[in-house]
């Protein structure tokens, strides 16, 4: 399907799944929407961090509407499904959250790393996530972010299993995509950056590792939904983890060449 017929799909709740291997080729974004006050700190945190936060859009105050990834969508009931967070802590999650709009609200768009995975299929690296149709596994990390005002913690990554072989490829191929994470920060050895159980991820769903592969962890966009438990904001939504935005821009208009 087209990313316009997935989100309006999602708009009318018959589209609740995990939105990796879908709309190939075209760009899939994280959410995060704030009241106005902490709007600019949570910015700045983001240009601090940008393996994990890449910026690459903001929508309001006053609208809930996008004009760059995907001109005039919705962000209140185009993700197939949200998390409503009060106080840091996950209050609910919902398929629309059009009736926790408020006019102060700033969504902010983050760069998935589910952009570059057409790259990888296109250079015959599998996708186990893809494979087993499963969410991809995510993992709370000891990578200790930049803090800015209330903004703290540790980043989250994203674990795909990559052929021995393979590995260098999927290095240099994810390094093309700055804005939607980039090459890995981490590659075997999970209890160097304070993973105990790769069978036990923290977010997604556990996948198989065969005796040829080994886990390569790339930064992920869940990591602004840990720094909110930290913050304890008041209020706040985000999609729920592996349910994106799917945008009209295509992948290929985040390649960039490495300098």
């Amino acid at each position: 399907m087209t990313p316009y017929e997935l989100r309006q799909l999602a708009a009318r709740g018959e589209f609740t799944s995990p939105t990796a291997g879908y709309c190939e080729g075209y760009v899939q974004a994280n959410l995060v929407a704030l009241p106005e006050q902490y709007a600019q700190d949570f910015e700045a945190f983001c240009r601090k961090n940008p393996k994990p936060c890449p910026l690459l859009e903001v929508v309001g105050p006053g609208t809930a509407l996008t004009s760059r990834l995907a001109e005039g969508a919705d962000l209140r009931n185009t993700l197939p499904r949200y998390r409503v967070w009060r106080d840091g802590k996950i209050q609910q999650e919902t398929q629309d959250v059009t009736a926790f709009y408020q006019e102060d609200l700033v969504f902010f768009l983050l760069g998935c790393s589910f952009s570059f995975e057409s790259a990888l299929v296109q250079a015959g690296i599998s996708l186990r996530h893809v494979e087993e149709q499963r969410n991809v596994s995510m993992y709370n990390t000891n990578i200790e972010l930049e803090a800015v005002g209330v903004f703290t913690g540790s980043m989250v990554v994203s674990m795909r299993p990559i052929r021995y072989d393979r590995v260098i490829d999927a290095c240099l191929i994810t390094a093309h995509y700055p804005e939607v994470h980039g090459a890995p920060v981490h590659i075997g050895y999970p209890h160097l950056i304070g993973i105990a159980d790769l069978q036990s991820p923290d977010y997604g769903d556990s996948v198989s590792i065969h005796a040829d592969e080994i886990p390569v962890f790339w930064p992920c966009g869940v990591t602004p939904q840990n720094v909110l438990v930290q913050a304890k904001l008041p209020f706040a939504i985000t999609h729920a983890p592996g349910h994106m935005f799917v945008g009209d821009m295509k992948n290929a208009d985040f390649y960039q060449e490495i300098r």
